[in-house]
């Protein structure tokens, strides 16, 4: 019997890499999508047809508006970094596409989720070397809360199991995370990143995020399949 795994999903290319790297370790997939308010309902689409194309045991669609809290570009009026080179993403600060928490709320609710399950094993798709400086994208971080997992649950007290919070695409470049997926057979057609994308949900080409994965396939030496508005060098 497969041992049971929560993969959070967006829909992006890091999230559906990270499902297909918790199909390879040979988990029952359960996947959880927040819809937290977010700019558009796109990558939650995205996430569904990844979800569907893994035929994955479990997919919830959990809302919690962050939009009361505001405070990110992702969940309030604010202005979108756009057109910016890869270095001024990792020296520029921390941008306004960071949404306060965020991975931290997500961990948390997975958590509640694999605790239900008897799930030890927690997946998420950080990256801390091609990414816009979030700092709930760090090493530090990741160990941070697989220790809080441990302390704050009734399995962790009790020892009925360790919960393990798995990053696999932590210290991946994006070309590496690319090469990969396409190693394990992800299809990036499904995949959504752009943070900003038209009514057709066809991605902008210009905000950090659609930078990033335009440069990241370049690398990799592999087209993307994702349309886009503009496609800027990178």
């Amino acid at each position: 019997m497969r041992s049971p795994a929560v993969i959070l999903l967006s829909g992006g290319l890091d999230s559906t890499t990270t499902l297909a790297e918790a199909r390879a370790a040979g988990h029952e997939l359960n996947a959880l999508t927040i819809v937290y308010g977010q700019r558009h309902a796109v990558e939650v689409e995205a996430a569904r047809r990844v979800a569907r194309a893994f035929a994955v045991a479990c997919h919830i669609e959990l809302p919690i508006d962050l939009r009361a809290f505001g405070g990110s570009a992702l969940t309030a009026p604010l202005d979108l970094p756009r057109d910016r080179d890869l270095d001024a993403m990792t020296t520029a600060g921390i941008p306004s596409t960071y949404v306060p928490a965020r991975n931290t709320v997500f961990l948390s609710l997975a958590l509640a989720w694999a605790e239900t399950l008897g799930a030890y094993d927690i997946y998420i798709g950080v990256n801390c070397l091609d990414y816009s400086g979030y700092p709930d994208c760090r090493p530090e971080f990741i160990e941070a809360f697989q220790n809080l997992a441990n302390l704050a649950t009734a399995a962790g007290v009790e020892g009925r199991g360790r919960f393990v919070v798995h990053a696999p695409l932590l210290r991946l470049d994006k070309a590496q995370i690319i090469r990969r997926g396409i190693e394990l057979g992800v299809d990036y057609s499904l995949t959504h990143s752009c943070y900003d994308p038209d009514a057709a949900g066809t991605a902008c080409g210009r905000c950090d995020s659609c930078r990033l994965r335009l440069d990241g396939f370049t690398r990799a030496g592999v087209p993307d399949p994702a349309p886009y508005q503009t496609r800027l060098s990178v």
